[in-house]
């Protein structure tokens, strides 16, 4: 593509947002144009805009200044206490998104939606894997097929394409987040090690030995530019994954020992449950050990790490479709985890 890009990144500051922008500034193409409830501060390159995405007129006011946008980068996401509660709001915040993007930029070309597994149903149960990106769907509701049929329909009357971002669990930095495995996993280590208890894998038994894999937010980023900007990648979906597989079982021992605490043996708990009278042992740890002032409530998402802990059974997809089209960047997961670790220590999150 000739001439400079500009990417509106919905849902900038999140860990899939954020390390979306953080790529694109890295790429010197690229003008980034971050939208948020919270917002952000700009920088050269980078500019953020605070809109609530369920507010259609609001969102097209927010917008209206956005001319030239050239893609799309959708990774929003709104909680819900049902699947079918779901769907409604992530559809809509996508839809006001689209329709206020289509109204001011004549030069739109592409639009990246930001899936997952539960199009495949591994959020029900066991599932077939590794799942491939044209396994037939499941009985509804489910946002991420809603939202896809909805890029599909809008795109054949438009003149821009589109493609459909399948990653597995996404590990990265991003606090408040609801869906961030690796900062529960960090924070229930530090507290074992504070409270001088061994480290227990706290999910299923069953879920200890099973194949998993995950997927790194700065991979991701790198995936989800490359398909956005590959002609012939266009109205496709793709599972985006570290490209190696792993049993918690195997990971659990190099976690534990890079908190240089002991494994014992895993016992079932629930974290929402077992973590909900934490917060003045969590604050005791932020003044103790002079970590960045973070709230309880935004530094892990217990429910979250209960439902992954939860899967007992196999949990991976098939990812040569990208590998065949030419992406062909991994992740060692282990060294992922590791990395990760250290970045919050680096920041002060974790002890």
């Amino acid at each position: 593509m000739q001439g400079r890009q500009v990417a509106v990144v919905v849902g900038a500051r999140g860990v899939i947002g954020g390390n979306l922008v953080e790529h694109l500034k890295q790429q010197g193409d690229w003008d980034v144009i971050g939208l948020s409830r919270r917002g952000g501060v700009d920088e050269p390159g980078v500019r953020h805009i605070p809109v609530d995405l369920l507010d259609a007129t609001g969102t097209r006011n927010a917008l209206a200044s956005v001319h030239d946008a050239t893609h799309i980068f959708y990774a929003a996401y709104q909680d819900r206490p049902t699947w079918a509660e779901l769907v409604e709001p992530n559809v809509t915040m996508l839809r006001n998104v689209v329709d206020a993007v289509e109204a001011t930029s004549d030069d739109l070309r592409h639009i990246s939606l930001m899936q997952g597994y539960k199009v495949y149903g591994a959020h029900l149960g066991p599932f077939s894997t590794p799942a491939k990106e044209s396994d037939a769907g499941h009985m509804p509701p489910e946002f991420n097929t809603e939202q896809q049929k909805f890029l599909e329909d809008r795109s054949a009357r438009g003149t821009w394409t589109w493609t459909a971002i399948r990653p597995s669990v996404v590990c990265g930095f991003g606090l408040g987040n609801p869906m961030n495995l690796a900062t529960v996993i960090a924070v229930y280590a530090a507290m074992s090690k504070e409270l001088g208890v061994p480290l227990r894998f706290p999910g299923k038994r069953g879920a200890y030995g099973t194949l998993m894999e995950v997927t790194d937010a700065g991979l991701l980023a790198e995936a989800t530019v490359w398909a956005a900007t590959t002609p012939e990648c266009e109205n496709q979906a793709f599972n985006i994954t570290n490209g190696d597989l792993f049993r918690w079982e195997a990971l659990w021992p190099s976690i534990a020992k890079f908190f240089e605490i002991d494994v014992a043996a895993p016992l079932q708990m629930s974290l929402t449950e077992t973590m909900a009278d934490k917060e003045p042992l969590w604050n005791s740890m932020v003044d103790r050990y002079h970590l960045a002032p973070t709230a309880y409530a935004d530094v892990a998402a217990w429910p979250f790490g209960d439902f992954v802990f939860g899967w007992d059974y196999d949990f991976f997809s098939d990812g040569s479709k990208a590998r065949r089209l030419g992406f062909h960047s991994y992740v060692e997961t282990e060294k992922m985890f590791t990395d990760i670790f250290s970045d919050l220590r680096r920041r002060r999150v974790i002890p």
